[in-house]
């Protein structure tokens, strides 16, 4: 398939880039940098760009058949609106463009998982670090699940930079309110590269954790 991936110069970005190229599809990848991604394939093409120019975006849209959104950013103790409105920017693309296909990654923790993410982050990390990022999170579900595409919500647990394993679970009612369950970004990249080709999950929120 035609790939666009947003957020590709990110941690799960670059999973995303590298699982993506060796399953044979082609790759777009919107970046705020050239120099961010050192892959270099015949089937790769970035744009350099930012996902909060409508413009850009919809240069990066188009002749794409499915979009992989794994945007985030580091502006965790401000109040800031990248994520939603950079997701506002990316639907009215799709749609305009006729593009239906969207996985976008969120987080647990956030709108009917809220405080499946352990103890830890229920009662510091979230409420202390990432408050902001997380209500952002909230609005970019939203904006999602009233589009007209074909979407699917992903919310891993923690993520590390652990091995693909290719050994998790995904589905409803996953995370702890004690404990932290975690899911390396190789194996997020490949439950969502999967869902590309065989949906299970179409206009669905989804947990993924080991």
């Amino acid at each position: 398939m035609k790939v666009l991936i947003i957020g590709g110069s990110g941690k799960t970005g670059r999973k995303l880039i590298r699982q993506g190229l060796e399953q044979g599809h082609t790759i777009t990848a919107l970046v705020r940098r050239m120099s961010s991604i050192k892959t270099v394939h015949p089937n790769l093409h970035l744009l350099e760009g930012n996902v909060l120019n409508p413009r850009q975006v919809d240069l990066a849209i188009t002749g794409q058949e499915a979009v992989l959104c794994s945007l985030g950013h580091k502006r965790f103790f401000i109040k800031t609106s990248i994520l939603s409105k950079g997701t506002r920017n990316l639907i009215s693309s799709m749609e305009k463009e006729g593009i239906k296909r969207l996985i976008c990654i969120t987080s647990l923790g956030i709108n009917d998982s809220r405080y499946r993410l352990g103890l830890y982050y229920t009662l510091f990390t979230i409420p202390f670090i990432l408050f902001f990022y997380f209500r952002d999170k909230e609005k970019q579900e939203k904006l999602i699940r009233a589009s007209r595409l074909d979407w699917t919500i992903v919310r891993p647990g923690q993520l590390t930079n652990g091995k693909k394993r290719e050994k998790y679970r995904h589905g409803s009612g996953l995370g702890h309110y004690m404990f932290t369950r975690m899911v390396s970004r190789a194996d997020l990249a490949h439950f969502m590269l999967g869902e590309l080709k065989r949906p299970k999950y179409q206009r669905e929120v989804v947990g993924i954790t080991y």
